[in-house]
């Protein structure tokens, strides 16, 4: 995966074998994945790269996420459970996502079509970071394979990012882990699926 900024908008993000080739998804949305960029460094985000993304961030939190796939680009924001989304155009990314917290772009145009309303999101995200504020934690109702658990206890950072997750998050995993009849098993999904935790995501999203 990339770990400088500039690769993924002229090359894309490194996790797979068309990384600086024409095919690689990114270049088909590259004119929308500049234009998120411009508005977020423009809203005086903080640039960075996690998970072999680009990721902007306020007040020491991550604010959102963007990324692109074959059928569209988009832009995910952390902490999605604070969000009003009064023009609701928030989706949830899949069935085991509890808030909606994606903004899902199938045009380059698009962008700049919202631009106002990207602009208005941001702003209260990063509110939300200056004051913070962070979503309730919900407690979730299902006990942790024993794999998982030792894992947490070994992890902080770990840890950290599974008990950030929504309970639905939190339980695609553990269906996921319950699934595997090996303890061996069960560790090298634990392994496979760290990038996924730590980037807010579910076990079934990409």
């Amino acid at each position: 995966m990339i770990t400088e900024i500039e690769d993924y908008f002229t090359k894309g993000c490194g996790r797979c074998d068309k990384f600086g080739t024409p095919e690689c998804v990114t270049r088909g949305w590259a004119d929308g994945l500049t234009a998120l960029r411009r508005i977020c460094r423009e809203m005086g985000l903080t640039e960075t790269v996690k998970w072999g993304h680009p990721c902007y961030m306020h007040a020491g939190r991550n604010i959102v996420l963007i990324g692109a796939l074959r059928g569209n680009f988009r832009m995910s924001f952390f902490k999605a459970a604070l969000m009003k989304d009064p023009e609701g155009i928030l989706e949830r990314q899949g069935p085991n996502t509890q808030n909606p917290d994606v903004i899902r772009f199938d045009r380059n145009e698009r962008v700049a079509e919202l631009e106002p309303v990207l602009r208005a999101y941001l702003a209260e995200a990063m509110s939300y970071a200056e004051a913070g504020i962070v979503p309730e934690r919900r407690t979730a109702e299902f006990d942790l394979p024993d794999e998982l658990a030792e894992a947490l206890d070994a992890d902080p950072e770990l840890a950290e990012g599974f008990h950030a997750l929504t309970p639905g998050r939190q339980r695609s995993y553990v269906i996921n882990l319950n699934g595997a009849k090996k303890t061996e098993t069960r560790i090298a999904r634990i392994a496979k699926f760290r990038p996924h935790i730590l980037a807010g995501k579910g076990a079934t999203e990409r």
